[in-house]
């Protein structure tokens, strides 16, 4: 987790016009990914439209879980999986709806290479597979 300038300023701005704790934010494409403890959801959400217009960026929020497969399903909202299970640092995402899956791996595979990039940013995995 690589903080720069840039991002610790995105960092405060969104903390003093929400009152959400921050836990990460992470600049990618030209939108910026928040992740706020789990309890302050509802908080960020009410302050978004408002960030959006200050910073002039598309603003995406998750929910921080220390479970790791809460954080996942936090991760791939609007996409609801079947099953998520956990063993031997790889994680396993059950999607039986061949659309679904498709939005989850993205194209080219590039979404599901972001999940797995942020999710090893919290946790200790080696891969992450959707069968």
């Amino acid at each position: 987790m690589k903080l720069t300038q840039a991002t610790i300023g995105y960092i405060n701005i969104f903390e003093k016009v929400t009152g959400a704790n921050v836990k990460d934010c992470i600049e990618k494409d030209g939108n910026l990914l928040f992740i706020v403890e789990e309890g302050n959801i509802q908080k960020a959400l009410k302050g978004l439209g408002k960030i959006e217009s200050l910073l002039k960026k598309k603003i995406l929020i998750i929910g921080h879980s220390e479970d790791i497969t809460k954080f996942v399903l936090n991760l791939l909202y609007p996409e609801k999986p079947d099953f998520i299970k956990f063993e031997h640092k790889i994680l396993t995402i059950e999607v039986q709806d061949s659309r679904m899956k498709g939005r989850i791996y993205g194209r080219s595979r590039e979404r599901l290479d972001w999940i797995q990039e942020v999710v090893k940013n919290y946790f200790d995995i080696e891969e992450i597979r959707v069968v």
